[in-house]
């Protein structure tokens, strides 16, 4: 194995230059805003730069907040959202999700402070890896994000795992206790979410089709 825990791997990756220190302290972009709970939903099957164009459209609308969505027609929010892809199902989750923050927690802000990950997976189009973006980024709360880089990093790196589970508890086991060492002064929380953001900082710099490249992780080792 050219890593052997989670650790290794996130120091070789902070020390090849991979935590963003030009971006949100949180890596996501606007953390801990209501945005951040659309974004996570909107970039479902879809690339960042996309989710942007969505994001944006919303923003010049005036309508980034759960009042406003939850009661902004369907089709008018599909024709915002629509460069993200499945604008209809987005559409249908937001709104959902939007209503559904306002009837539990009387506003985002009850929301971030009172939300659990069990309330979030009941919702409609809300899976793990969202869940747990809305929880570390959004709510800034104790939740490990991973996805798709996530798992064909590891595979790239000889590590086998059968589903989104495994992988979180491989990435939060190697890590847990010695996120201080990792990211003096930071929260556990806020070192999760930058340790995800290295993650995809080096597969999206590193990837050729779907396959991860690990050459610069195997130049660290020799």
């Amino acid at each position: 194995m050219i890593v052997s825990d989670s650790y290794e791997l996130l120091t070789r990756l902070k020390s090849l230059g991979y935590d963003r220190a030009d971006r949100d302290p949180w890596w996501w972009p606007n953390s801990g805003s209501f945005e951040t709970v659309v974004g996570a939903i909107l970039t479902q099957n879809a690339s960042w730069q996309r989710v942007e164009l969505s994001l944006e459209n919303l923003r010049q609308e005036g309508v980034l907040d759960p009042e406003r969505l939850a009661e902004y027609p369907q089709s008018s929010l599909e024709a915002l959202i629509r460069p993200s892809g499945f604008f209809t199902a987005k559409g249908r989750n937001i709104k959902a999700l939007s209503r559904g923050i306002l009837e539990a927690f009387g506003d985002f802000e009850g929301f971030r402070e009172a939300v659990e990950r069990e309330w979030l997976l009941g919702q409609r189009g809300v899976g793990p890896e969202t869940a747990d973006a809305i929880l570390n980024y959004a709510c800034y709360k104790e939740a490990f994000v991973v996805d798709s880089y996530t798992a064909r990093l590891l595979a790239a790196l000889g590590w086998e795992f059968e589903g989104y589970e495994e992988v979180q508890s491989w990435m939060i086991e190697g890590l847990l206790g010695r996120e201080a060492e990792l990211f003096p002064g930071m929260s556990v929380a806020q070192a999760w979410a930058r340790s995800h953001g290295m993650v995809v900082e080096y597969c999206k710099a590193n990837r050729k089709g779907r396959r991860i490249l690990v050459e610069k992780l195997e130049a660290r080792e020799a």
